[in-house]
């Protein structure tokens, strides 16, 4: 198992999420700008208005886990940024819901 390349300064952040191309599921929005290297990088943010701390961590972990397990399946080179939606509810949110939206958004990305 590999480690995920991710996403940490708050410049790579911005420059997704102002210059990439938006996608959206029923609970995870994205946004994807392609990077020019042949891996994927990935960040992941929930807003501190969502949810507290445990439940943010445990959000962020069932999305890099939907994406870790779905990644070889989809193209490279691009960095993403996975957001929780505002709108949904967090309470209903499982493991599977999340990797439906992340399939949903890989393959939208996929497709660009």
């Amino acid at each position: 198992m590999s480690k995920l390349e991710v996403l940490k300064k708050n410049y790579e952040f911005r420059a997704v999420l102002s210059r990439g191309k938006y996608y959206a599921g029923k609970y995870i929005e994205a946004f994807a700008l392609k990077n020019f290297l042949k891996k994927n990088k990935i960040g992941i943010a929930v807003n501190k208005k969502i949810a507290k701390a445990v439940k943010r961590n445990y959000l962020k972990r069932l999305i890099r886990e939907g994406y870790r397990q779905n990644i070889e399946n989809f193209d490279l080179g691009y960095n993403i940024v996975f957001l929780i939606k505002k709108s949904a509810n967090i309470n209903e949110i499982s493991f599977q819901a999340v990797e439906k939206d992340i399939l949903k958004i890989l393959k939208e990305i996929g497709q660009e």
